[in-house]
């Protein structure tokens, strides 16, 4: 059974950078995606971004879009949300999840079955 652990959270100020990191284990092949997603407080979760860990291919969500960065490392099967530009509006609990892909999808179309427990992120000066 596949597990993915974040890490990386943290209190920074408006314009800081954080760097997240999503480690997954348990995993047997290479046709999986990472998505990340947060859960604001008081509002609905929301994804965003997500990565093709076979050919890299990533998609953002608008509000982020220009401002952080989702890549991978394969041999460490470690995903990496880097975030710059932070706004107050960006604190949310931040979590990664894992799916299998099937041929001909991206990460948009995949479904995360496997959730992590979550790091806090909080923009405030």
């Amino acid at each position: 059974q596949v597990q993915v652990v974040e890490s990386g959270g943290g209190l920074v100020q408006p314009g800081g950078s954080l760097r997240l990191s999503c480690v997954a284990s348990g995993v047997s092949s290479r046709w999986y995606a990472i998505g990340w997603f947060r859960l604001p407080p008081g509002k609905e979760r929301e994804r965003v971004a997500c990565i093709s860990i076979d050919d890299g291919s990533s998609h953002y969500a608008d509000p982020v879009k220009g401002r952080f960065t989702i890549s991978a490392d394969k041999a460490k099967n470690t995903v990496y949300l880097q975030m710059t530009g932070l706004k107050p509006e960006d604190t949310a609990t931040y979590y990664c999840a894992f799916g299998k892909m099937e041929t001909g999808t991206t990460c948009l179309g995949t479904d995360f079955p496997s959730w992590g427990q979550g790091t806090q992120v909080t923009v405030s000066s």
